[in-house]
């Protein structure tokens, strides 16, 4: 299998290194501005040869190119698999994909946690989650200067909003569609960056469960915990320290840990999904959806 990595950035040598290790795997060329002297590779998308000849294609690019990417692969190429980092772009932006398939890159739905509180969640009516997720910029990339990163460009799709889009999607794959939002997205540490740092959502989901979000650059112990609360059952997961508890309105508390894992593992499940029954994927339909809420938000804080 022939494979196409758009991309070389710290993501894109990611799924380089995952992609790598599938045995079905044969070949791997990449699209970057770098010279790999090891590898085949084109400097942009329009150089490519013979673009027909592979069977899965990897967007990991800058997210203000991925609409561009993706309206050429789909004039250009016919009955591929193409996946998509996310955010799928940097504001929403209608796209109709007719001759090929396109997933995008929602890593955390391949995460146990989140697929147990999944099935924890069925046949219960919800009634209110919370999501809260932080942690530091400049301590996310050993080596790189923070302020060179695209995280820290808006012009580039950066920014707490489009960087950390992980807690919209599972916030919709769990509680569903986002109908009504109010949000405060601003730029407010002396992180010297011009894209938000802190973005901070109210609202109501189409299954009728309230909600909360909260996300930022700016926190020195990192945090990503959900905590959903139904009629029956209170429910909290922390997804650094892998620990859920459940509660039941009788006092008892359940605690389920899972083992610890690499963050690769969780990138080889989505490619193996991918190449395989799609379980789980975050589907283009779905992708939109989630660009709809992000432009919700960003229309809410313009000016």
């Amino acid at each position: 299998m022939k494979v196409l990595l758009i991309g070389y950035g710290s993501i894109g040598k990611r799924h380089y290194e995952v992609l790598s290790e599938i045995d079905r795997v044969t070949q791997i060329d990449i699209v970057t501005a770098q010279t790999l002297s090891e590898l085949t590779t084109y400097k942009t998308i329009d150089q490519v040869e013979n673009l027909e000849s592979y069977d899965y294609i990897v967007i990991a690019s800058e997210t203000y190119k991925h609409f561009d990417q993706i309206d050429y692969l789909e004039k250009n190429t016919k009955n591929k698999i193409i996946l998509c980092e996310k955010p799928l772009f940097d504001t929403y932006r209608n796209i109709e994909v007719k001759n090929n398939s396109v997933y995008v890159g929602y890593v955390l739905r391949f995460h146990l946690l989140l697929q147990k509180i999944r099935v924890l969640l069925k046949g219960e009516e919800l009634l209110f989650a919370q999501i809260k997720c932080g942690s530091y910029l400049p301590s996310w990339r050993p080596g790189i200067d923070y302020r060179k990163s695209y995280s820290a460009s808006k012009e580039q799709g950066g920014g707490v909003l489009l960087d950390l889009s992980h807690e919209i999607d599972y916030t919709q794959w769990l509680f569903g569609t986002v109908n009504t939002i109010s949000s405060i997205q601003s730029k407010i540490s002396d992180l010297e960056i011009d894209s938000d740092d802190i973005v901070m959502a109210v609202g109501k989901t189409d299954k009728n469960a309230a909600f909360s979000i909260s996300m930022d650059y700016i926190s020195k112990i990192s945090m990503r915990e959900i905590t959903v609360h139904t009629n029956e059952k209170t429910i909290q997961a922390d997804l650094i320290k892998n620990t859920l508890q459940v509660g039941t309105k009788e006092g008892g508390v359940e605690t389920v840990e899972i083992e610890s894992f690499d963050r690769n593992d969780l990138f080889r499940k989505m490619h193996l999904s991918a190449l395989g029954e799609k379980e789980n994927l975050c589907t283009l339909e779905e992708g939109l959806s989630v660009m709809k809420t992000i432009s919700m938000i960003q229309e809410q804080n313009n000016g």
